[in-house]
């Protein structure tokens, strides 16, 4: 059975232009499209007046906005299948169910003026940092990539522990799919108490760690697809400042999110924060599972 692609909407502008995004990308990986609209209505109209009345206002208005948001997926990609849901509970719960059944979970957050457009969304950030599938996150800034994606390549973010990785197999997957370079970076540092001012060592710290760089890379990359092109960037500096950089010119990027013991979901650390509120592309957030 084909798991969805669930693309969460709310009626908004920034949330019809995931829907196209995510239409967008159910073509391409040739799975169907749910459209999914989540919120409280009953508590906030009542649950007798839904029973007994007929349907709320509110629940017409969730109507209208999936139907709508079909309506659009449809007329970007004709023969795309598209299937509807309103659910009357929490977003983030409902989200969170719903990407227990699904290939990935589309969400785009509402853009504002100033500092603000740089935030990202609550239900988005909640979302992102407990699913079970890849949660891929547009903001505002991101309007021109749903209709044109003119930059031709996926960027990966390679951690710590790059072997065996969903974060690695969803980028070379995403990149086979779009037919484009994979560029995979690993970020390195090296700490400032291993360093020397002897002008003869100086160098010696650095090279250990951009050697360990490479290794990881090279692992992280050891079972790419045939036909998969691949791009290598080691880059000294932070590494949310290196992704960061790097989104500028990627169509995606692709970071994982480590599930820690005694916690319950993802923890996302700084890395996997920054990038979602300030990358210049949209964001794929891939749980490591197991």
């Amino acid at each position: 059975m084909e798991l969805p692609l669930v693309v969460g909407v709310d009626g908004s502008e920034p949330g019809m232009r995931a829907v196209d995004w995510a239409a967008d990308e159910a073509a391409l990986r040739g799975v169907p499209l749910r459209l999914v609209y989540a919120s409280l209505w009953e508590r906030y109209e009542g649950a007798a007046l839904a029973e007994g009345l007929g349907r709320s206002s509110e629940q017409v208005l969730a109507d209208n906005i999936v139907e709508a948001a079909a309506k659009r997926a449809h007329r970007r990609e004709v023969d795309l299948k598209i299937s509807t849901e309103v659910l009357p509970e929490e977003p983030v719960p409902a989200l969170l169910r719903e990407g227990r059944n699904a290939s990935a979970l589309v969400l785009g957050t509402r853009g504002r003026s100033g500092i603000a457009e740089l935030l990202l969304g609550s239900v988005s950030l909640a979302v992102a940092a407990r699913a079970h599938c890849p949660v891929i996150v547009l903001r505002g800034g991101h309007d021109r990539q749903v209709t044109s994606r003119m930059r031709r390549r996926i960027v990966l973010g390679v951690g710590e522990e790059p072997e065996n990785s969903a974060a690695v197999r969803f980028a070379f997957e995403e990149a086979r799919e779009r037919r484009v370079p994979l560029e995979a970076v690993r970020a390195w540092r090296c700490p400032a108490h291993q360093t020397t001012d002897h002008p003869l060592l100086a160098g010696e710290p650095a090279r250990l760690y951009e050697q360990q760089a490479t290794e990881t890379l090279e692992a992280a990359l050891r079972d790419a697809p045939a036909g998969v092109e691949l791009h290598r960037r080691i880059v000294e500096g932070p590494a949310r400042k290196v992704l960061l950089d790097a989104s500028a010119e990627a169509d995606l990027l692709v970071v994982g999110a480590q599930r820690r013991h005694g916690h319950f979901g993802l923890q996302l650390g700084r890395v996997a924060h920054a990038v979602l509120h300030h990358s210049a592309c949209p964001v794929a957030v891939v749980p490591q599972q197991g």
